[in-house]
């Protein structure tokens, strides 16, 4: 559901509360600088009334005086504001990148599968980048707007009620009325263009990371043309905020002159009829007119905050998205002893994958699973990991039901690995280092040695410092295999959960693989494979089908 830029706004200020002294010693500074900027018109115009003959409040050395310091006053002033602003906008995009990944932690992996990732890293750097607009540039100009505002209406209606009310129907228009009727459509604009801006960053992504099968099957044209039609497309969605942004200035600018004529012609016609004295009706009117800064930048703000409110919103959705399965800390931690499952029944989309399926796995056992893809084997495993809840049934770890046991002591407890091991841009070493961070060379080397994948890292020149580039493409599958079943090995978890873990080995390194797993101590194995050679090793085998093990 879209929310209103009112909801976006409070939504983002509700960041800023450890930061709140900085923000209202800006909003201070900046009305005190604005002060400063307006006095120095008006001890201006004071200065000619008082060459005129004309008689004011002050004397010529005061104002020349006041002038000077009005104008070193207004530069620190300034500075320190822009100073807090800066300070509080860096310090908070700090703060929200780390609640958007610990939000992405939560949500992992049942609300991430099969997400738009060029969208989420587009949402992790330019949309919290945009933010730095809306902390520095947008929350103290509101309020330094509202507040010297109040204060002008206040002076110049102390000269006349009348011109007072004039004053405050310019602010508000100005300040509130254009900014809000045109603000619905840029925001409108705003999203579209973000939007588009992910879709972009996806496709282009995509387009990298597919160019090997799009150079094979001649189809690089076409997806060059889908990009340029992407292009094409949030150039449009640019034209249509600039021209949004121009017809608001516009409007702002025909609004100022209006209300200037107004506030001149109504001085000079209190003056006339003797209501009120030249040098006051005078000062009533440069005042107006050089006062219009805070709420003109109001007015502008309508216009850059179309990209940073469709930000906003994006950053807000996705911090308040809750996640498939809840984190547990106030369980209970167990010992690995055996695991059972019994008519567990799991749907996905209103599509049942699992039905009624029982399957005991004993402590120290090796059982493996048999079965066409689609039939819901790794979706089990998965349910095992915890990663998705269950709709009905039973699924038990040492005979806690898998809800009740901490999350940190389940994910010590197993170990997962699948046909498709992800690698980030790192050494060979600290690749499998990721399974147990302290884990020391040498037991690096004997991990790496069951999954049959120290021989092949001894023939490179920097052995486990040599780096496999991004997402391992300077290794084949079965390297990126083994490098993963490393992990396993090295995690220590004595429940292993291997999905089709010998898919892309030949079958001496799956042999070699299979003895290591065979000979495994005070470890137990689920195994799940289409290859019926592959469960060879299994104590018991299921065979799985339509979501059901026999």
């Amino acid at each position: 559901m879209r929310r209103s830029g009112i909801k976006i706004m409070a939504g983002l200020i509700g960041l800023i509360r450890p930061l709140l002294h900085f923000m209202l010693l800006a909003i201070i500074l900046g009305v005190l600088g604005f002060l400063c900027s307006i006095s120095l018109t008006i001890l201006g115009t004071s200065a000619a009334l008082k060459l005129l003959g004309f008689e004011v409040y002050f004397t010529l050395n005061t104002i020349f005086s006041l002038l000077i310091l009005f104008a070193v006053l207004r530069g620190f002033f300034r500075y320190g504001e822009q100073s807090c602003n800066h300070y509080i906008a860096f310090k908070l995009l700090a703060i929200i990148r780390d609640k958007v990944f610990s939000t992405l932690r939560r949500l992992c992996p049942a609300k991430l599968e099969g997400r738009n990732k060029g969208n989420l890293i587009s949402i992790i750097t330019e949309d919290i980048e945009l933010l730095e607009v809306f902390y520095a540039h947008t929350i103290s100009p509101i309020a330094i707007g509202v507040i010297t505002s109040m204060l002008f209406v206040i002076f110049i209606g102390s000269f006349s009620l009348t011109l007072g009310v004039i004053a405050a129907s310019s602010y508000i228009c100005i300040g509130a009325v254009i900014p809000i009727l045109n603000g619905r459509k840029i925001k409108a604009y705003g999203m579209e263009y973000r939007n588009t801006v992910g879709n972009l960053n996806a496709s282009f992504l995509e387009s990298l990371r597919g160019l090997d099968e799009l150079l094979q099957y001649g189809q690089t044209i076409t997806r060059l043309n889908e990009i340029n039609d992407l292009t094409n497309a949030l150039s449009e969605k640019q034209k249509k905020l600039k021209e949004a942004e121009g017809f608001t200035k516009a409007i702002t600018e025909i609004t100022i002159l209006g209300f200037t004529a107004i506030m001149l012609f109504s001085s000079m016609t209190l003056f006339s009829n003797g209501i009120l004295s030249f040098e006051k009706a005078l000062l009533a009117t440069v005042t107006l007119m050089s006062s219009f800064g805070p709420v003109v930048a109001l007015s502008n703000l309508s216009n850059n905050l179309a990209h940073t409110l469709a930000s906003g919103e994006r950053v807000l959705s996705l911090l308040e998205e809750t996640p498939e399965v809840l984190e547990k800390t106030d369980g209970q931690n167990i010992f690995f002893e055996n695991a059972r499952c019994q008519n567990l029944t799991f749907a996905y989309n209103e599509e049942n994958i699992l039905e009624n399926l029982s399957i005991d796995i004993p402590n120290g056992c090796i059982i493996g699973i048999h079965g066409k893809s689609g039939c819901g084997k790794s979706t089990l495993l998965k349910l095992l990991m915890r990663f998705w809840d269950k709709n009905s049934g039973s699924i038990t770890l040492s005979g806690t039901e898998i809800e009740e046991i901490n999350t940190k002591s389940l994910r010590n407890s197993e170990s997962y690995c699948t046909q498709e091991t992800y690698l980030f841009h790192d050494t060979i070493g600290n690749n499998i280092r990721l399974a147990k961070a302290n884990s020391t060379e040498e037991e690096i080397i004997v991990a790496a040695k069951k999954a049959s994948l120290h021989e092949f890292v001894e023939t490179l020149p920097k052995g486990y410092e040599t780096s496999i580039g991004e997402l391992g493409d300077k290794l084949s599958g079965g390297e990126k295999q083994r490098i993963g079943l490393a992990r396993a090995f090295l995690s220590g978890a004595p429940f292993m959960l291997l999905d089709e873990p010998t898919s892309n080995l030949d079958s001496l390194n799956e042999g070699i693989i299979l003895k290591s797993l065979y000979e495994a101590e005070n470890v137990t194995i689920l195994l799940v494979s289409h290859r019926k050679s592959t469960l060879g090793i299994a104590s018991k085998i299921y065979s799985a089908e339509r979501g059901r093990l026999s």
